[in-house]
């Protein structure tokens, strides 16, 4: 089976795991827009119950003060003028209204609207009149157009009753700007619809634009559950085409229905806020994440490299130790003119140094080490400080753990080659390792043989020359450069130092 590279599993780790917590996020957002929308609903319905028992109020008040006038002693005793006079004081509060006094077939005995003496035109709401008569009870019209008036408007109808008959309807037609203050009244705010339907779904007040609609049926989305049900909730479109959360209620005394709605916007506008947010945050944790595991496959990949780098350098080295001992030991025992016992030390101090070198890094923790004990150190085995071979000069410096690490690695490659082949490989060859700061906090050396013999590249390059020459400057980020001259190799390294 094949598996993908690390650098494509760690991303999708990452957004395995944050994706789903984005969209627990959102899920927790909307279902908070939902328990919000069905708030909503329930404020709503509350708001239009008020407004129906303010409305019931009004019209029970009315309803009484009209019972008083059909019991007046002018009305039982048939005296009009009396009774025209009762009727004006109770019209002093409703100075653009009048009272009617008709009989069953809709003939007015006397309308205030109309001078006594004038003939008045027969009542057009029948059906109120009917009412009154046939039931003996108060009747709540349905909005029309008066007859007298000839404009829009609704009664309240009562009957006069005398040895228990109805003898006569007593009619009042309450101004229309009462209903309109009333839910103006009690309107939250300027983005609730707000009407007040008669019992065919008629507007009789309205707000907004009350002038346009007024007399108009309620919307086709509102006005088949408005004429099937006594209240309910629905989301409903306006006359004006605002999407509303609307809810309603029946009046049980006049029949009328009060209707309130909130535009939809109200809720959704903070909801795609919400989600905007929500997005937004989950995104910028995705990207975050996303470039933490991209850095940190990289960061795995590098060392994976190194690993593996090492294990070579591991391999080569132990083939190298064993060369480095044989030329440490030809080169003792061949140059030593002392008794044998001394040279048997002076070759046992050599390897003491070869494995000094190999654990420099290690005793410094890979925290940073001093250049120049890396150099010594490494060193220590092929050309003693003391033996007028080596020469080593630069300032103080100390580089970080991979620099240290691959500065060691390439110094013993250059010493194990000068060892077999170059400057060390005779008694008067000399290395010289110098080392300067450039800006921007890097380092450059120079290796140097002097009286080696002449150097040219090998026909095929070895582990030693990639490592100096590709995986010093991959893993450091600097560069290396070898050249082969007649008097032995030159290597110049520049890397990064803290």
């Amino acid at each position: 089976m094949h598996k993908l590279p690390l650098r494509l599993r760690l991303p999708l780790l990452v957004a395995g795991t944050t994706l789903p917590l984005i969209l627990f996020a959102a899920g927790l957002v909307y279902v908070k827009y939902v328990h919000d929308r069905d708030a909503a609903f329930d404020r709503v319905l509350e708001t239009a119950k008020s407004i129906q028992l303010v409305l019931d109020t009004e019209m029970q008040g009315i309803t009484l003060a009209l019972e008083v006038l059909a019991n007046s002693r002018a009305l039982q005793n048939d005296d009009l003028a009396g009774f025209r006079n009762n009727a004006s004081a109770f019209l002093r509060r409703y100075p653009t209204s009048a009272i009617s006094l008709a009989r069953k077939d809709g003939s007015q005995l006397l309308n205030t609207g109309v001078p006594a003496g004038v003939p008045i035109p027969p009542r057009v709401n029948l059906d109120a009149i009917d009412a009154v008569f046939r039931m003996a009870q108060p009747a709540y019209s349905n909005l029309f157009v008066g007859s007298v008036t000839q404009r829009r408007i609704v009664t309240i109808s009562l009957p006069v009753i005398r040895d228990s008959e109805v003898v006569y309807e007593i009619s009042f037609n309450p101004p229309l700007e009462m209903f309109q203050h009333i839910i103006q009244r009690q309107r939250p705010n300027d983005d609730w619809t707000m009407s007040i339907f008669d019992r065919t779904g008629t507007n009789v007040a309205r707000v907004p634009n009350p002038q346009q609609t007024i007399g108009l049926k309620a919307s086709p989305t509102l006005l088949p559950a408005l004429l099937a049900q006594k209240d309910g909730k629905l989301p409903t479109y306006s006359l004006e085409g605002v999407e509303l959360l609307t809810a309603f209620t029946r009046s049980p005394l006049t029949g009328w229905t009060v209707a309130a709605g909130i535009p939809v916007s109200s809720l959704t506008g903070p909801l795609w806020r919400q989600l905007a947010i929500t997005a937004g945050v989950g995104l910028l944790m995705l990207l975050v994440g996303l470039a933490f595991a991209i850095g940190m496959a990289a960061r795995i990949a590098r060392a994976e490299m190194l690993h593996g780098l090492l294990i070579n350098e591991l391999n080569h080295r132990v083939k190298n130790t064993l060369a480095t001992v044989q030329s440490i030991a030809s080169q003792t025992f061949r140059s030593s003119s002392v008794r044998a016992g001394d040279a048997r030390r002076k070759f046992e101090a050599r390897l003491s140094s070869l494995g000094r070198a190999h654990n420099i890094l290690s005793e410094e923790k890979w925290e940073s080490a001093e250049l120049r004990e890396i150099i010594e150190s490494v060193l220590q085995p092929y050309a003693p400080a003391d033996s007028g071979r080596l020469g080593v000069s630069g300032p103080p410096v100390r580089l970080a753990p991979s620099p240290a690490l691959m500065m060691s690695m390439v110094l013993h490659e250059l010493a194990t080659n000068a060892a077999k082949y170059g400057a060390l490989a005779n008694d008067s060859g000399r290395i010289l390792v110098e080392w300067r700061l450039l800006a921007g906090k890097r380092l450059r050396l120079t290796w140097k043989e002097i009286g080696s013999p002449p150097a040219r590249p090998a026909e095929r390059k070895g582990f030693g020359s990639l490592l100096i020459e590709q995986a010093f400057a991959a893993q450091v980020g600097g560069s290396a450069v070898l050249e082969y001259s007649c008097e032995g190799i030159i290597c110049t390294l520049e890397c990064q130092h803290l």
